[in-house]
């Protein structure tokens, strides 16, 4: 994709909606594309923060791996973002990324991101809001399947509760 092509698509992407011209520019001078096949982990729990992605076209489930199992969070899409936490220095992985299907995305260095965001507090602030949004989200669909998974059952499962019959 050219560079040009990126700068447009970019003023589409939800969590740049609102950043002027001259940050969706800088942000783009950061941006490099990649792509992900159907099945691939983009990134793993505890490893090293590294990237933050802006997906172009994608389903990417952010997972959690517990006791053997794998807990999908979520399911990512066109417009969403992954791995806020590179841009916390010295930051690993809270989550597993899988791609469900091809994957195109914009990468972002977080160590830049950071830098830029440093040099140009506008930036920074604006950026650290739609993080801090990112991380509420995530924490929310946490909480969702947890409940999913450990809350009281749901009407139609309160007998197989009563009988010792667990999901």
């Amino acid at each position: 994709m050219e560079c040009s092509s990126l700068f447009e698509g970019a003023r589409e992407q939800p969590f740049l909606k609102g950043l002027s011209a001259e940050h969706i520019e800088k942000m783009m001078a950061m941006a490099s594309e990649v792509r992900f096949a159907a099945d691939d982990i983009i990134f793993r729990e505890g490893e090293k923060s590294d990237f933050f992605y802006l997906l172009l076209s994608a389903k990417v489930a952010p997972e959690v791996c517990t006791s053997g199992h794998i807990l999908r969070v979520q399911t990512l899409g066109e417009g969403d973002e992954l791995g806020w936490s590179s841009y916390l220095e010295e930051e690993t992985r809270r989550f597993q990324a899988r791609a469900l299907v091809r994957v195109q995305a914009l990468r972002f260095e977080g160590a830049r991101l950071r830098k830029a965001c440093t040099e140009d507090r506008d930036l920074g602030c604006a950026l650290e809001h739609r993080l801090l949004q990112v991380v509420s989200g995530r924490l929310q669909a946490t909480l969702f399947q947890l409940l999913d998974m450990y809350g009281p059952p749901k009407s139609g499962q309160k007998a197989a509760h009563a009988a010792g019959i667990t999901r």
